[in-house]
């Protein structure tokens, strides 16, 4: 067994290449075997990372190097899971912080490397990527001492080492020109660099809970770090909330550390590790698991708030219940309020009947991912538009912004920048990055972005990127226009029939296929003009003796637009709602029939 312990998290934007940097350094840590058959991204496990390409929640791996044991925790790199990083770095004595040598240093960089350095923690700088052709690794070190400076970071943590790397082969240097052999000059680096965790084994067994997740066989887990003391299998122990209550008492019943990919049954763990703990039915993240003795809770970082929410509430519509096994409002509550309890980045509320709930997140992505999974589950809910949430300050009303950071083609720049302007967005700075490219920098209301990516991607001709993270709270805006044109819908319930939808296609851009099954106020496109219209799209056509050679079943039809969950979520309006169940996503009006529509309409016009 190994005495020696380092506790690291990797950190960086989305996409500069974090979990392919662990997955090279498990394999060259010789956890596997030379002929074993490895997947891309093992960290990735869960089936919407595999599908999407990205890390959502926060995973504890470790390697063993030259007799020391190296925990090293992957974080997620999208601004909306900031919350998972904000709370492991609390287990970790050192950051490794990864930027792409072609993008340099970008929104969500900023944001992990500040709460990395308002903890103390000294990074190690790994400039990766540095086989790209437009790599610019030399530019992107001063961009970086930039950022720890406008950071306000100490001496130490200026004092940062510097690696460059290409994770995917599976390389680092000191030296951009040296032998690229392997990445162990990263993991001697960490070895150096990284302080061993101070430790005290003559207190009493006090940990932290950082992580819960539930198992099949185990029940309920938590993933934290042990900060004082010793414990083992079946001890007694007790669970204080941050306000020093106690939660419940238990006993461990099993003890776990993390070695590759999997959990390693363990009798005794000891202060310094990262652990998982089975055995305690109510206690949550944020609590302390410690000996009946403690009577004093650890310190637990505040996370951010939510800044933006959607209502969910049970599938109403006239096909309801009959692809999903999960509909009523109870299953609903219960999965949502366990989802609440795992993340703390999600906020909860419901109305007094408790038929309608309130999910606060980060942002688009975040929620759409919480109902996605729950889609998979076998759910069925209608969801409405995000709306941000504003908060009230000296009697001044106070609405979220956010730092946008866009890459775009220099000819496309003046239409995002008019395009953001009218979403009531300033224009911070805006430089070139080379081959006549642009990156511009914004600050906006987040009610202003909301559906804007759709928007940006055509405007940009799929060239443009963008990237958001929160920046703070400031003064309300006033009204932003949002979507500019209004939806068609369908007047009767059946199948759509490709002859109607012929016929209706110059009205505007379709949403369905022929067959489709459609009912009365479902939403099935959207019209070329700023009006809602109902339309007929089950109308056959007519059956006569008359033909005409080669022209009958010739219907040509443009194919209809198709939509991801989160920009499905984005794009309905306040009178509309989304429509999700396990097998289909459907766009419909909050009132199906027309009647009713009109006399809302009637009662909100004014006198």
């Amino acid at each position: 067994m190994t005495n020696s312990l380092r506790n690291i998290a990797i950190i960086a934007h989305v996409d500069h290449g974090k979990t392919t940097l662990i997955d090279n350094l498990l394999k060259q840590s010789g956890l596997f075997r030379d002929n074993q058959k490895v997947d891309e991204r093992i960290m990735d496990s869960g089936d919407l990372e595999k599908e999407r390409g990205i890390t959502i929640l926060a995973k504890p791996t470790s390697v063993v190097w030259k007799d020391t044991r190296i925990n090293i925790i992957d974080t997620p790199g999208h601004a909306d899971f900031g919350g998972e990083v904000e709370r492991i770095l609390g287990m970790t004595d050192g950051v490794i912080l990864l930027v792409d040598a072609a993008e340099g240093p970008m929104p969500q960089t900023k944001f992990v490397l500040s709460k990395a350095l308002s903890q103390g923690l000294r990074p190690i700088v790994v400039i990766n990527k540095v086989d790209r052709s437009d790599a610019r690794a030399k530019e992107v070190i001063n961009e970086i001492f930039d950022l720890f400076v406008a950071l306000d970071a100490n001496d130490q943590q200026l004092d940062f080492p510097i690696l460059y790397a290409s994770g995917r082969d599976g390389w680092c240097n000191y030296e951009l020109d040296q032998k690229k052999d392997n990445l162990h000059p990263l993991l001697d680096l960490i070895l150096n660099h990284v302080n061993e965790p101070e430790v005290n084994l003559s207190k009493p067994f006090a940990m932290l809970s950082t992580l819960l997740h539930s198992d099949t066989f185990l029940g309920r887990c938590l993933i934290g770090r042990v900060v004082n003391g010793i414990a083992k299998v079946n001890d007694t122990v007790k669970s204080l909330d941050l306000n020093n209550n106690k939660v419940e008492e238990g006993r461990l019943t099993k003890l776990f550390t993390f070695s590759g990919t999997t959990k390693v049954a363990t009798d005794t763990v000891m202060a310094g590790d990262i652990v998982c703990v089975a055995g305690l039915k109510t206690t949550s993240v944020s609590d302390t698991i410690c000996h009946s003795e403690v009577n004093e809770a650890l310190k637990s970082s505040p996370i951010d708030p939510p800044t933006m929410s959607v209502t969910i509430t049970v599938n109403d519509s006239p096909i309801s219940g009959l692809e999903g096994k999960k509909v009523t409002s109870t299953m609903i509550r219960e999965r949502l309020l366990t989802e609440a309890e795992t993340n703390v980045a999600i906020s909860f509320k419901e109305n007094d009947q408790k038929d309608s709930f309130e999910i606060g997140g980060r942002g688009e992505l975040q929620i759409g991912v919480l109902i996605e999974t729950m889609r998979r589950e076998g759910f069925e809910l209608s969801v409405s538009r995000p709306k941000v949430l504003f908060k009230e300050e000296n009697n001044t009303k106070l609405e979220p912004f956010e730092e946008v950071t866009i890459d775009v083609d220099e000819e496309y720049s003046s239409t995002v920048i008019d395009s953001i302007n009218q979403r009531k967005g300033e224009m911070i700075d805006m430089r070139d990055t080379g081959q006549n490219k642009k990156r511009i920098i914004f600050k906006a209301p987040t009610r202003g972005l909301i559906g804007y990516q759709s928007k940006f991607l055509t405007e940009t001709r799929g060239t443009g990127v963008m990237n958001r993270v929160f920046d703070s709270y400031g003064e309300f805006k006033g009204d932003i226009k949002g979507r500019r044109n209004g939806a068609l819908i369908s007047t009767d319930s059946g199948e759509a029939v490709a002859y109607a939808i012929f016929n209706l296609q110059d009205r505007g851009l379709m949403f369905i296929e022929p067959q489709t099954k459609v009912y009365g106020g479902m939403i099935v496109g959207e019209h070329n003009r700023d009006n809602d219209l109902e339309i007929n799209v089950l109308k056959g056509k007519k059956l006569t003796n008359v033909r005409a050679a080669g022209s009958d079943g010739l219907t040509s039809l443009t194919p209809p637009i198709k939509m991801s969950l989160e920009e499905m979520m984005s794009y309905v309006n306040e009178d509309e709602l989304l429509e999700v169940t396990p097998k289909n996503l459907r766009l419909r009006k909050k009132l199906l029939l027309a009647h009713e529509r009109k006399k809302q309409l009637r009662e909100t016009l004014p006198a």
